[in-house]
């Protein structure tokens, strides 16, 4: 059996479905299954056994020059030639529909359970898969649908970890790590304003916590926030990362703070503690807690439907909830 899974974006979402490569396998081991994905986010699907072929796209190319789609189309339409048995659109919005029509039998979430309900018009099958509901048991719980076995949402409490990484990878980062400390990921920064932990408060859970505090960052904004943090604590500011060189510092690391962001995500994939920061988001929807993996939120209703972008309450976080839930993670 041949199938395509399509989910180009963003970083934590594509993390978020990831953990479903698995579970197919177990229920249909001998099947092929391809991931159509844009090309900025190809890496963190890099060195995964689960997956044959990553085949990408650059679809976010056509907001600055329309006439690339053209050649995205005879690329999709060249992936197609592959004849999928089955695509699996777990994006759920017009353009991923779009492509895995093109792509070959599709199937995706209804009309009832989806934003952008006219994606639905280019499905072969849907599901009702309610879009409050938490988005990994959305992504498992359509995969097992489309392809007809079944799992229990326990078995995530079991999963594997699914980011995968070589050697060479770990080799920027060594230096970094104590082996007499405990070594505490800090994701400084998220893709919205909203959803950034101020940097004052990292610095007081930094003052906090005599361990080893290594700042990840991404961009130029980030890395002067990293700056500001390390010019007035004893937290180091790390060099730039590459996804899968940050997989392998995540894997190293004792404890992952940071807010609604794909690299704090990767804790979870990878069972490593961490502690995700909410603001505008809502907590329970885009994380399933463990017994290692921790949210922190606004302590408010929050609609999935109707996110603020400019609701600010993650200001409102008191730092001493994370030190004491981080001590806890770290005993």
């Amino acid at each position: 059996m041949r199938i395509a899974i399509v989910k180009l974006s963003a970083l934590g979402d594509i993390v978020h479905a990831m953990v479903v490569l698995q579970f197919i396998k177990r229920a249909i081991p001998q099947c092929r299954i391809d991931w159509i994905v844009e090309e900025n986010f190809a890496d963190i699907l890099k060195n995964n056994p689960h997956i044959d072929t990553v085949l990408t796209v650059n679809l976010k190319a056509l907001k600055k020059d329309k006439l690339k789609f053209f050649s995205e189309l005879s690329k999709v339409r060249n992936y197609a030639k592959n004849r999928y048995d089955i695509v699996i659109d777990m994006q759920g919005l017009l353009k991923s529909a779009v492509v895995s029509r093109i792509l070959g039998p599709n199937a995706g979430f209804d009309k009832k359970s989806i934003r952008e309900k006219i994606a639905v018009w280019f499905y072969r099958k849907t599901f009702f898969i309610p879009y409050e509901e938490n988005v990994i048991i959305r992504n498992m719980d359509l995969a097992a649908a489309s392809l007809g076995f079944d799992v229990e949402h326990k078995a995530l409490e079991n999963k594997e970890a699914f980011l995968f990484f070589t050697d060479t990878d770990k080799v920027k980062t060594a230096n970094f790590l104590k082996k007499d400390q405990k070594n505490i990921v800090h994701v400084l920064g998220s893709s919205w304003q909203s959803k950034i932990y101020p940097k004052e408060k990292f610095l007081e859970i930094i003052a906090s916590i005599e361990e080893n505090h290594l700042l990840v960052w991404g961009s130029d904004t980030e890395y002067e926030y990293a700056q500001y943090i390390a010019r007035n604590s004893d937290a180091q500011v790390l060099p730039h990362l590459d996804l899968n060189e940050l997989k392998a510092l995540v894997a190293s690391a004792d404890l992952v703070i940071g807010g609604d962001s794909g690299p704090t995500h990767f804790a979870w994939a990878l069972n490593r503690p961490s502690i995700t920061i909410f603001g505008p988001t809502p907590s329970k929807r885009n994380v399933l807690e463990t017994k290692i993996n921790k949210v922190i939120d606004c302590d408010k209703v929050i609609d999935p439907l109707k996110l603020d972008k400019k609701d600010m309450c993650i200001h409102t976080i008191d730092p001493e909830k994370i030190v004491v839930l981080a001590e806890e993670l770290l005993a």
